[in-house]
């Protein structure tokens, strides 16, 4: 958590300060050809959407080439909006091999950036973030962006489903903490 002074009061013994809570989680949907990123802020009011984006890669880079503009990214988004933790999907094993591989070696660089900027991680599996955000570990993609859209109040639908999936993992970090 961190700590944001919110007014300064003065009282008969002097000067002090009033602080209040606040916790801004970094929501991240692990691709090498899309990566689903999100910044959920709660603070005593509920949880705001402060960015949801994805960071995309061209077919035509080569594998390391993708994973450097993955980090630069990550990087970015991380100088700007200061997140307290971030959030990471765990992976599940798909019939690709390949892409399982490449997959995790995106989430080992993303918890390589975390550990350089001493961001605490916590990693949730598919079905923790669907029973989290919707209450059934079963939910389609399409229960969880709605859940998503109601819990925010969103105006506008995303582009991509891995923008809900990162906010909807950053949602579970905030509804799951102590």
């Amino acid at each position: 958590m961190t700590f944001c002074p919110v007014r300064l009061l003065l009282g008969r013994t002097g000067f002090s300060f009033c602080y209040t809570y606040f916790m801004r989680v970094l929501g991240i949907d692990p691709g090498y050809g899309r990566m689903g990123i999100a910044v959920v802020e709660k603070s005593k009011t509920g949880e705001v959407l402060l960015l949801s984006d994805c960071i995309e890669t061209s077919k035509d880079l080569s594998f390391a080439e993708r994973l450097g503009k993955l980090a630069g990214g990550f990087e970015k988004v991380c100088k700007k909006w200061r997140p307290s933790q971030v959030a990471l999907e765990k992976l599940f094993f798909t019939k690709n091999q390949k892409t399982a591989m490449q997959v995790a070696e995106v989430r080992g660089m993303i918890l390589h950036l975390c550990q350089k900027r001493a961001l605490s991680v916590r990693e949730y599996s598919p079905q923790q973030v669907k029973v989290a955000v919707t209450g059934s570990g079963s939910a389609s993609k399409n229960q969880v962006a709605n859940m998503v859209t109601r819990i925010l109040a969103l105006k506008k639908n995303l582009k991509h489903d891995d923008e809900y999936d990162a906010i909807a993992i950053a949602l579970t970090d905030i509804h799951t903490l102590p």
